[in-house]
This record gives structure tokens, sequence and C-alpha cells, in this order.
């Protein structure tokens, strides 16, 4: 009989530049909006502080982008040394539990790590996700912020924890077409479990860069805006506003038109056509933003390098 000749193997697929390209740009695309979506998070906290809508203020990408270390050094931080340390344990645990004469402790360790994980998940998930009222017991800052988010992670790596090595075991029956659908189960189940873990994780670093925003705020304004430039107001006419210890003097028409001068401000934000001051005496509970209008005709701000 004729020997039927193999084919040869046919050679991989040639990538095109756009192909190498995308599956390059693809996780740096998906950084790079998580790192302004939290970095937005941080700044509409931060004007929010002041009364400020960030809806009002056209700030760059790359200004929002700018933030982004400051609202996700700690959390990420606090995740890397947290998740450390658990990956260590289950990988001790699971190394423990792997032995043969341990079958009878994994079947109660998955059971056990099953219902920990759940609890700690619910009870965890459910103040964070739709009370955070009843979080007032927690220390304001970073406790408030990360520590329940941080619980349902823990919980749901302890439940895919245990759905590890409940799939691990060496049963006899596992080739047993039921055992396998039980199988199949179990990974949706795992992999429902990540997906919590992911929500949970994204949601508390959201609101710590919102909780991180706020604080810096009341602290730049406590501490005098010092990071602010000063700046010194001349206006034609008197100006009408609530901010304290601030410093007016009327120069006389011999001045020119603008005869009033203001100081004690200092420059928070400049879009192009408004000017939003702070005063930086009193602190964060004397805190009032002035906007003035940048139209050069009816108010003049100067930069100053110093107070005086």
């Amino acid at each position: 009989m004729p020997v039927k000749a193999r084919r040869p193997p046919s050679a991989p697929p040639k990538w095109s530049f756009l192909d190498k390209a995308a599956y390059v740009a693809a996780p740096g695309a998906v950084v790079l909006g998580l790192l302004y979506y939290f970095g937005n998070q941080y700044n509409e906290a931060y004007y929010r502080a002041f009364g400020v809508p960030l809806s009002e203020l056209p700030i760059s990408v790359e200004a929002v982008l700018a933030r982004s270390p400051q609202a996700l050094f700690f959390p990420v931080w606090m995740l890397l040394v947290c998740g450390l340390v658990v990956l260590l344990v289950l990988g001790w645990l699971g190394h423990a539990l792997a032995r043969p004469e341990n079958e009878g402790r994994r079947r109660t360790a998955y059971r056990a790590l099953l219902a920990v994980g759940l609890l700690l998940g619910v009870v965890g998930g459910y103040p964070v996700f739709f009370r955070e009222d009843l979080l007032a017991f927690l220390p304001a800052g970073w406790p408030r912020g990360l520590l329940p988010s941080l619980m349902v992670a823990l919980g749901a790596s302890l439940a895919f924890f245990g759905i590890q090595v409940r799939l691990g075991q060496h049963d006899a029956g596992r080739r047993n077409r039921r055992v396998r659908d039980a199988d199949r189960l179990w990974l949706v189940a795992g992999a429902l479990l990540l997906g919590m873990l992911t929500l949970s994780l994204f949601y508390g670093v959201s609101r710590y860069a919102a909780m991180a925003g706020e604080t810096q705020a009341v602290a730049d304004a406590n501490g005098g805006m010092k990071r602010n430039p000063a700046v010194e107001v001349l206006s034609r006419l008197p100006l009408v506003h609530h901010a304290k210890d601030i410093k007016f003097r009327d120069l006389g028409a011999r001045a020119g038109p603008y005869r009033y001068r203001y100081r004690g401000f200092r420059l928070l934000l400049k879009t192009p056509t408004r000017f939003y001051l702070v005063p930086y005496y009193g602190g964060y509970k004397n805190t009032v933003t002035v906007v003035l209008p940048d139209d050069d005709g009816t108010v003049r701000v100067q930069m100053k390098g110093s107070v005086r």
C-alpha cells in the first residue's frame, strides 16, 4: 500500500507590526486608564473640599496622571505586603495538605476555608458596598478606607484557595462524569470569587484615593497653603468677599484705576477665565474660596514670590 506523505508542520503565523504593537499597548492602556481614574478621584475630592466642582476645571490628562502616585502609593504598597503574606501562608498550608496522609484534613480544610472566606466576604462586603455609615466605628483615615475592602479580598482569597484544595483532591472517582460536572461548577465559583476580589480591591483603592484627596486639602489649608503661590489682587471696585484675614488698602485716586489692593490670598487654581483664590490664614474651617474673573478689566491678580 502506498504510504501517504505527511504534511510538513505549518509555520506559525507571522505577526505584523500592528499586532505586536497592540499586544504591547493594550496592557499599557489599561494601566493608564486606571491611573487616570484614581488620579481623577483624588483631584475631585481635593477641589470639592474647597467647594470647587471638578466639572468646571479644565485639568489636563497629564495633571491628572501626575496626582495618581499620591493616591496609589500607600494602598498599592499595603496590598502588595498583605498579598505576599497571604500567599506565603496559603502556599505553606497547601504544601502541608498535599501530603497523602492528610487526605482527611484536606476535606476539613477546604470546608473551613470556604466557610470563613464567605463569612468575611459577606460581613465585610455589606458595609463596603451598601452601607458606608456602618464603618463609622473605624478610625478615620486608611483603616476606614482600606480595611473593609481588604477583609473582602481576604475572604475571597481564602474561599478561592478552599476551592483549589477541593479540586486538588485525589479521589478515586474523579473520572466519573458527575464529579467532572461538579468540578466545573467549582471552577465557575472560583471565577466569581476572583471577580469579587478584583471588585473589592478596585473599590477600596478608589475610596482611598478620594479620602487622600480630601485629607490633603485639609492639610494644605491648615498649613497655610504653602505649596501654592501667593497673589496680590488689584481691583477697580471694592471686592465683596467673606475670606478672613485679608489685608485691604485703598491706594487712592493717584494709584490709577486699580486703587484697591488685597493681600493674603493664595492661588488655588487658574483656568482660562477664572482665578480661584483661598486665604492662607485661619485653617481649613475658615477657608473660603473666592472666584474672580480673568477679564483684565475689573481686577488684576499678580503673582508674588513670598508672603508679605
